[in-house]
């Protein structure tokens, strides 16, 4: 057992994070990961409404007695998302741990520790994880170029971002984008880390509620099948590639291109329900990171944790023999 900061702090067994994904963080995936002795997120705004939510995080007690928690991504919206009544939902459902993302959490980051919520933030920047040090969360989860998702636009990878955060920061550090194996975690101890967050491993796992042809995907795909996204427009998201990836990029490089001449693909409710409830891949945007290429099958989710978890014990080991 690799025991760390982030494992006192949060009392779970594995220094692993399943971190938030819209449409995948539900009952049957982050129960799964809780059970496995991991740190998992429900996604809130997965969910409908903050009385759907509260249901959600009731389903997820009665699926496991190990500890989660919820993801609040807060982010501009064409319909304006009700965050006080989600993070109310969150706060009267006796959660013990939040996720945050994207804009600035402070008045969310507040509300929790009042109530005596840990957070962790998650950040594509030292510069904003700093600033989330300074609003009081427990700790930062660190973005590198490699993720899926929101990786910010100035790509700098995690062999460099992750230590740089470290080096300013004095509470407890995720290393999030590219992480899927035991070696990885091993690296991102190396580089001062005591927590991996991991997203498109989650996916490729039986539990995941989505189609098995996502999951196949993931596993067919290698490093290169992602493809970045609305840079133009200054929000860079990193997805998987398919035909929908490709004609947005085509659209976008237009001279005068707006992100209304691509919103209709880009949709999400079209990813969700065309990719990840059909499975028809070339349909939708759907979120997947360059870790793809180390994921070689689908497992569950205790298979995924206590192989990765054995496999960084190993090299760690290893690594000591050297010494000698």
């Amino acid at each position: 057992m690799i025991s760390t900061t982030f494992t006192e702090l949060f009392g779970v067994d594995h220094p692993i994070v399943c971190g938030g994904m819209t449409g995948v963080g539900t009952a049957e995936l982050i129960s799964a990961v809780a059970d496995a002795g991991a740190l998992g997120f429900l996604t809130a705004l997965t969910q409908p409404t903050p009385e759907a939510l509260a249901r959600e995080i009731a389903r997820c007690r009665e699926m496991t007695d190990r500890p989660f928690g919820v993801n609040l991504t807060i982010l501009p919206t064409l319909k304006p998302v009700p965050y006080a009544e989600y993070r109310a939902a969150i706060i009267e459902s006796g959660i013990r741990v939040v996720e945050t993302a994207g804009s600035n959490p402070a008045e969310h980051v507040a509300a929790f520790k009042a109530a005596g919520v840990k957070v962790i933030h998650k950040a594509v920047a030292v510069r904003h994880a700093v600033k989330a040090q300074t609003l009081g969360v427990d700790a930062v989860s660190i973005d590198g170029f490699e993720c899926a998702g929101h990786p910010g636009e100035e790509d700098i990878p995690g062999l460099v971002l992750i230590p740089a955060a470290v080096r300013r920061l004095d509470i407890p550090v995720v290393a999030s984008g590219g992480f899927a194996t035991g070696s990885g975690l091993a690296a991102a101890l190396a580089l001062g880390a005591c927590a991996v967050n991991m997203g498109t491993r989650f996916v490729a796992s039986a539990e995941a509620p989505v189609h098995q042809n996502v999951k196949d995907q993931i596993v067919a795909n290698d490093e290169r099948a992602t493809q970045l996204v609305f840079r133009e427009f200054g929000n860079t998201g990193r997805v998987a590639r398919n035909a929908i990836s490709e004609e947005i990029v085509a659209r976008s490089r237009r001279p005068g291109a707006v992100f209304e001449d691509v919103a209709e693909l880009a949709s999400g409710v079209r990813g969700r329900t065309r990719v990840l409830e059909q499975g028809h891949m070339d349909d939708g945007l759907w979120w997947a990171g360059q870790a793809q290429g180390l994921i070689e099958s689908v497992a569950t989710c205790d298979e995924i944790v206590s192989g990765i978890v054995a496999d960084a014990e190993k090299i760690i080991g290893r690594l000591a023999d050297l010494r000698g």
